[in-house]
């Protein structure tokens, strides 16, 4: 009798963390399903980040990462998320759970890892804000997979294999979406963006370090459009 309980209870568990991925996946699909690729940002001066994400959304570009590789950047995702109507504010290069925490807290509303580790994910299982983990082989993504992840990020893709290898990916992890990171521009976007297996693609050409250095939003407006314009 005892056996059966605990093999009752591990069966309701994984039922439940199941139920629990899907609706993550959902969540996390219809973030990078608004467009065809998320910007990609580092922010040097949280100051700037409010008229930088407001350029970005003028362009059609709602969904955007703002990468944790400086100290501006969760100050960054804070004030992004409170004050840029249409946003969808979310933190990159997440690397262990207390950073994935410590996002969240900012009001992340998606994570994104260039990998994945066991602490991260179970940070990640923890909590309702979905996770878009890192893989570059097929067996980073059959791992994933294992942890019921279905969409991935694909990083870093050019120098990974690019299109090409995602493409051959495509049969073999059959379900698995892919949003490809890393070296991605707006010559080589279409040639990610036609595969069955992605989704959008990840990039920084939309705001150049230039541009936002003499805040020229204009012109990060018409960069992002130019993006959102790209189809598949």
């Amino acid at each position: 009798m005892a056996a059966g309980r605990e093999y009752c209870t591990r069966t309701i568990s994984i039922v439940l963390r199941g139920a629990a991925m899907n609706s993550k996946t959902e969540k996390l699909l219809s973030v990078l399903k608004l467009q065809p690729v998320v910007p990609v940002l580092v922010v040097d001066d949280a100051a700037s980040a409010v008229p930088l994400a407001r350029a970005l959304v003028a362009g059609g570009l709602k969904a955007i990462e703002i990468t944790l590789r400086t100290p501006a950047a969760l100050e960054a995702v804070r004030r992004v998320a409170n004050e840029v109507e249409g946003a969808v504010a979310g933190a990159g290069t997440i690397l262990n759970a207390a950073q994935f925490d410590q996002a969240v807290a900012a009001g992340a509303q998606f994570i994104v890892s260039p990998g994945s580790t066991p602490d991260l994910l179970d940070a990640a299982a923890l909590s309702a804000v979905p996770l878009l983990p890192g893989a570059a082989t097929a067996s980073e993504a059959m791992v994933l997979r294992e942890h019921g992840y279905e969409v991935l990020k694909f990083f870093p893709a050019e120098q990974a294999g690019g299109a090409a290898y995602l493409k051959a990916l495509s049969s073999p992890l059959a379900g698995t979406l892919f949003c490809p990171t890393g070296g991605i521009s707006l010559a080589n976007a279409r040639d990610y963006l036609t595969l069955p297996n992605v989704v959008c693609v990840g990039g920084s050409w939309v705001a150049p370090k230039e541009l936002v250095a003499r805040e020229d939003w204009a012109g990060i407006t018409r960069l992002a459009a130019e993006a959102a314009a790209l189809k598949g």
